[in-house]
């Protein structure tokens, strides 16, 4: 009897301490990181919950103009977050790269993402597509960098 309400008493503060653990949360990004630069900026107005819906947006302009125009690519979720991009063009080419969200909920997160966000805006424009590497130690980051990218290539007809 004695051995039962041990076990009966350890089961239940086990399953207490379980339900007090706190999941990783899903945080959007703290700034935009650019092509043009490795620090984070502060946040913007792009910069939208991560249980936002992430709504495509391009600024009007056909795809033939040489001008210089904006597009965003749809939100990649990641099992850390999403991340999402947004691109400008110049003509066909991709000018610069922002990423306006992306995962820095801890210091891990932001260690890795300032680490691995600008070496993947510098190989996509250096590749002027998605089909780039992946940074070592950010596969999940990668991944959804590289699935944002193609949405907003596609969405730019390119």
């Amino acid at each position: 009897m004695r051995r039962a309400i041990i076990t009966s008493t350890a089961t239940v503060a086990g399953v207490i301490l379980l339900l007090s653990l706190k999941p990783h949360d899903v945080a959007t990004g703290g700034g935009v990181i650019s092509s043009g630069g490795s620090e984070p900026l502060p946040p913007t107005a792009a910069s939208a919950p991560a249980g936002a819906a992430a709504a495509p947006s391009a600024t009007s302009a056909p795809a033939t103009d040489r001008a210089s125009r904006s597009v965003t690519g749809d939100a990649a979720n990641t099992r850390y977050g999403a991340v999402q991009v947004k691109i400008t063009l110049d003509g066909r080419r991709i000018a610069k790269i922002d990423v306006i969200r992306y995962p820095s909920h801890d210091r891990r997160d932001q260690e890795i993402n300032s680490f691995a966000l600008p070496q993947l805006n510098q190989e996509a424009i250096a590749a002027q597509s998605a089909h780039i590497d992946a940074v070592s130690g950010a596969t999940y980051t990668s991944d959804g960098y590289t699935r944002s990218l193609q949405s907003a290539l596609d969405q730019a007809g390119l």
